[in-house]
């Protein structure tokens, strides 16, 4: 009877350990940001007429809704925007290409929460890049607040982070005091006739982000979607202020597996090395815009 007892015992000890190996769990995003308002911005020397607005802000919202899958496991997971048909006749892909990379797109995002560490390819200006860099680690707050996902109870969490400025979605619209002061000293150095707004100095970078998360302790794992992680549960909510990723199905141990590794195609770079790069061209595409009397806003483009 003891041998009996001691081989259940380790039948079930590795059918556990079976069972967390085994583990896997895919879970949907839908994304959103809240587009900055552009009443009463200026294009060159010109301001921007109301069907040019209704363009720009049409581009806009579909830029920034966006739906992504995230499978994961006990330990690593990786973070993908669905594939979408583009509409006929839509142009401008270089342009897209780019706001996509600098509004939290782009690749195959891997995370391995036991190295702490991401890796996610990246496709800028035509060169591919292979960003690989140590995960970011929050100093989340756990509150006692809950709320249902989905059927899953959800804990309330909170934090800080730097803003990354080469993340479009963390722009904001200027203070109007602040415009209507740095236009009245302009206007004292330059003749109206020199003086250009442009579209994209209406606009300001914030230097920190608060974070309000939700996850569920249902879900054991410390994934979360985009670089977010570190939580007692799979993140089934983000929210910035401007941006507000909510998970809207999740599946687990389904029968089809996915291969959870990371990408290896690109450059390989660090996270400040792709930062720098981004930033200079954006600098050069600034001037380049600063200097086109009349012409289009560069998000218009």
């Amino acid at each position: 009877m003891k041998k009996i007892a001691y081989y259940l015992f380790f039948l079930l000890v590795f059918s556990q350990m079976q069972a967390q190996k085994d583990f896997q769990g895919m879970a949907v995003y839908e994304s959103k940001t809240q587009a900055p308002k552009i009443d009463g911005i200026r294009s060159g020397n010109r301001d921007i007429t109301p069907e040019m607005q209704k363009t720009i802000e049409e581009r806009m919202k579909q830029m920034l809704e966006k739906t992504f899958v995230l499978n994961f496991d006990k330990s690593a997971s990786i973070y993908k925007e669905e594939e979408k048909l583009e509409a006929p006749g839509q142009q401008g892909g270089g342009m897209r290409m780019m706001m996509n990379s600098m509004m939290g797109g782009g690749g195959t995002f891997y995370k391995d929460v036991k190295s702490k560490s991401y890796t996610v390819d990246k496709e800028f200006m035509g060169k591919e890049f292979l960003v690989t860099d140590s995960l970011p680690q929050l100093k989340w707050k756990l509150e006692a607040e809950t709320k249902l996902i989905g059927g899953y109870t959800c804990y309330k969490a909170t934090a800080v982070k730097e803003a990354s400025k080469t993340d479009f979605r963390n722009f904001r619209p200027k203070n109007p005091d602040d415009k209507k002061a740095a236009k009245k000293a302009d206007e004292t150095k330059k003749t109206s006739a020199e003086t250009k707004t442009n579209f994209e100095d209406n606009f300001e970078m914030p230097k920190e982000i608060a974070i309000t998360a939700w996850y569920t302790p249902d879900i054991p794992v410390s994934q979360g979607p985009e670089n977010y992680w570190g939580l007692p549960g799979l993140i089934l909510e983000i929210n910035d202020g401007k941006t507000v990723i909510l998970c809207s199905k999740v599946v687990l141990n389904a029968k089809d597996k996915v291969t959870i590794k990371p990408s290896t195609k690109g450059k390989v770079v660090s996270q400040k090395d792709y930062d720098e790069t981004v930033i200079k061209k954006m600098e050069e595409f600034r001037e380049m815009n600063r200097g086109r009397a009349g012409g289009p806003p560069m998000m218009g483009r």
